[in-house]
């Protein structure tokens, strides 16, 4: 067989194969995403005065006082064994005690699995309400009230516990009065 005859062949397979990927398979699962669950189709984005702030699921860092922290992210997950790992949870449980949280709840000082955890514990969300308070000038209550009813889960008979959608609740925190008009800033 000829050079020439053996290349256009694998052509054809190859245009055959991306045809059954991609337009028998995949965009009719897209089309049936979007019917079933259009908001988690397109990205479950959250959009303020008309323009896109992020996403409820992959998390974001914040860089000021004035709104809920997550997770710290970005960092790539160590085993337990690892000096190293040691070393950034004694630095992020330095920075918590800095603002004024003497035992930081664990997922303040640990990566998710996926480092974009878009969710805090009620403890590590309850435990940062003082300074959030102060940074803002409301009322813990107000805060409280807020975190409330933001809570999430646990579901279903899970043993997990509650959780808060950081960017969501940000988002809330400048809705209220003495708030931002400006997006979050990541």
């Amino acid at each position: 067989m000829k050079l020439s005859s053996q290349v256009l062949r694998g052509l054809r397979l190859t245009s055959a194969l991306w045809f059954l990927t991609v337009v028998v398979i995949t965009l009719p699962m897209l089309g049936l995403a979007r019917l079933v669950a259009p908001e988690q189709a397109e990205g479950s984005l959250l959009v303020r005065n008309g323009s896109v702030v992020g996403s409820r699921l992959i998390g974001q860092p914040f860089s000021t006082n004035r709104y809920l922290q997550g997770r710290p992210a970005g960092a790539p997950n160590l085993a337990p064994s690892n000096p190293e790992l040691a070393a950034r949870v004694g630095a992020a449980s330095s920075r918590w005690q800095k603002a004024g949280i003497r035992n930081p709840a664990p997922d303040l000082l640990l990566d998710s699995g996926s480092g974009v955890d878009p969710h805090v514990s009620l403890t590590a969300a309850r435990q940062q309400i003082p300074a959030l308070a102060r940074a803002r000038g409301v009322s813990e209550q107000q805060l409280h009230a807020l975190l409330r009813e933001h809570q999430q889960g646990p579901w279903g008979g899970q043993s997990i516990e509650p959780v808060v959608n950081v960017l969501a609740f940000n988002l809330a925190l400048d809705n209220l009065p003495g708030g931002s008009d400006a997006p979050p800033a990541p």
